[in-house]
């Protein structure tokens, strides 16, 4: 419970939409991991066929919509980390290759000490 709130709540709560700083392999995954459960509870709860349904749909897209700024928040500072500028995240516009790329960047170490996004990590 206490990575849950580390790695998801802090980012929904204190870095909501700070795109400043860094965020390591481990703060920007274990918020993956949270933010994929999440969406895959909803998707599964939203295909019963009633009232109930249609509700968690509803739930489901209001989920994605609200996770949609700390998500590219999180990656921006993931990118920081390893000393790449935020805007790398367009490359993902690029077909096939483009979230390849940006998955590579995001699966490869943090730059040791200071770097031009902050005073260290």
């Amino acid at each position: 419970m206490n990575a849950f709130k580390t790695y998801f709540l802090d980012v929904l709560t204190k870095n909501y939409i700070r795109f400043k700083g860094r965020a390591t392999r481990e703060q920007y995954w274990m918020y993956i991991l949270f933010y994929a459960i999440g969406a895959f509870i909803l998707g599964f709860l939203s295909t019963i066929d009633n009232i109930i349904g249609i509700l968690f749909t509803v739930f489901y897209f209001m989920y994605a919509f609200v996770m949609v700024l700390p998500t590219l928040s999180i990656g921006v500072r993931r990118l920081h980390d390893s000393n790449r500028s935020g805007w790398w995240l367009l490359i993902a516009l690029v077909p096939a290759v483009g979230s390849l790329i940006l998955f590579i960047f995001f699966l490869l170490p943090s730059t040791p000490g200071p770097n031009r996004f902050n005073e260290g990590n």
